[in-house]
């Protein structure tokens, strides 16, 4: 098996292929803790994309409720059940720089789906350790939705007494997903007809229907179960990357690279969506002020989706502060503690990079601040903190201005004539 570079794991892997990589890269960031579980976005891709026959059970984008909630059901657990059993207590991160762009999150010690599978299945079939969810798996999108976690150990029962920050007792979280459009896909490691294939202007991953002939060893190993099958014309489908508004041949991008459509339907502003720089071995190349560069690799608030599964998703969230440790420690890896650390207390620049999600469906390629007076100076959950009525600048693919905005935004007072005219 080919050796590749996964700079999440800090280190070499196997993978089925030589390395190959985009000169620019699909990816996302995701503010989990922004997410109101509203499914906008889950119904926005469903309308445009999956509303036909034998899609009924296909949800490309859905936003499940954690610690129970998952769709296909259970499908963490179920995939890091086996990487446990392939790797015994032993699917642990050794501490490196965090400011070594090769090696942010340190290197992982253990077994990746590909390694495992080296292990836990026959040489003729061992490229992706996985699991093919059952039927009844994928009939209920949002099953456990709401459903908190109480006590350990004691079902049913939840905390009385009140709770603070940083963890609650009683607690859960929205967690959006699409496909991560892996820098190493699973889903292409597996299909035995290469018919799921990244492209190589963005990055996206996407099937060719023309050579799938529904082998569905695809939708058994994506570790993120994001590749489906569909049972009336017998392939396998999948999130696409709304690559026509991404290249700009949608009509309505008027030729312009355009956000996704569960991106634009966001109601929570949770979501930031571009195409990033790579370098020749797979790593993000230093673009400074691209949103996605400064959010990953400058302010480190935003961490991969279980970077231990080894395909490099390129799916990137803001860990939710309320969570127990432990438990974003294994979602998103080491990074979590200095992530909610620098969220809850933002500096100057962070604040205004926040600004820009959702302010526009046109992708950002670049921002610049413009600094305000200070508005505020006071103390937060204990700590000093000010606050500047900066402005920040989006900017598109030709240096072309997209929008500026305020980190403070405005106040409109609605004229008695109307207070009650609902």
């Amino acid at each position: 098996m080919p050796n590749v570079y996964n700079w999440q794991l800090g280190r070499d892997m196997g993978y089925p292929y030589e390395a190959e990589y985009p000169k620019r890269q699909f990816a996302f960031v995701f503010n989990t803790n922004r997410c109101i579980g509203c499914q906008t976005c889950t119904m926005a891709c469903k309308s445009t994309w999956t509303f036909s026959k034998g899609q009924e059970n296909m949800w490309w984008a859905n936003v499940e409720t954690k610690p129970y909630g998952g769709y296909p059901q259970h499908w963490d657990v179920k995939i890091l059940k086996l990487l446990q059993q392939a790797n015994p207590d032993a699917q642990t991160w050794t501490p490196g720089d965090a400011s070594n762009p090769r090696q942010p999150y340190g290197t992982f010690d253990g077994k990746t789906v590909f390694e495992a599978a080296e292990k836990m299945l026959s040489p003729d079939s061992a490229r992706v350790l996985g699991y093919l969810p059952k039927d009844e798996e994928w009939i209920n999108p949002n099953i456990y939705e709401d459903n908190p976690s109480g006590k350990t150990g004691i079902k049913g029962q939840y905390d009385t007494s009140g709770t603070s920050l940083p963890e609650h007792k009683t607690w859960f979280f929205y967690l959006a997903r699409i496909c991560n459009h892996c820098q190493y896909p699973a889903c292409v490691a597996a299909c035995p007809r290469k018919a799921v294939y990244k492209r190589p202007e963005d990055g996206i991953v996407l099937v060719n229907q023309q050579e799938c002939r529904g082998y569905r060893k695809c939708v058994e190993a994506c570790p993120y179960k994001k590749t489906m099958y569909r049972g009336n014309t017998r392939i396998s489908e999948k999130c696409v990357g709304c690559y026509p508004r991404v290249e700009g041949s949608d009509p309505e991008s008027k030729g312009l690279p355009m956000e996704t459509r569960c991106m634009a339907a966001c109601i929570g502003q949770i979501r930031m969506q571009g195409t990033v720089l790579l370098n020749e071995d797979g790593t993000w190349a230093e673009d400074r002020n691209h949103p996605l560069y400064y959010l990953v690799h400058v302010a480190k608030v935003a961490l991969p989706l279980y970077p231990q599964f080894g395909t490099e998703p390129n799916g990137y969230y803001i860990p939710p502060r309320w969570v127990p440790r432990p438990y974003l420690h294994q979602m998103f890896g080491p990074g979590v503690d200095a992530a909610i650390e620098r969220y809850m207390y933002p500096d100057r620049e962070l604040l205004a990079v926040l600004q820009l999600f959702r302010r526009s469906n046109r992708i950002i390629y670049r921002y610049k601040m413009e600094e305000g007076p200070k508005v505020y100076e006071g103390t937060l959950r204990g700590k000093p903190f000010e606050m500047y009525d900066d402005t920040v600048i989006a900017y598109g693919p030709n240096g072309e201005e997209l929008f500026r905005t305020k980190i403070e935004e405005p106040i409109y007072v609605r004229p008695a004539v109307h207070q009650n005219s609902i």
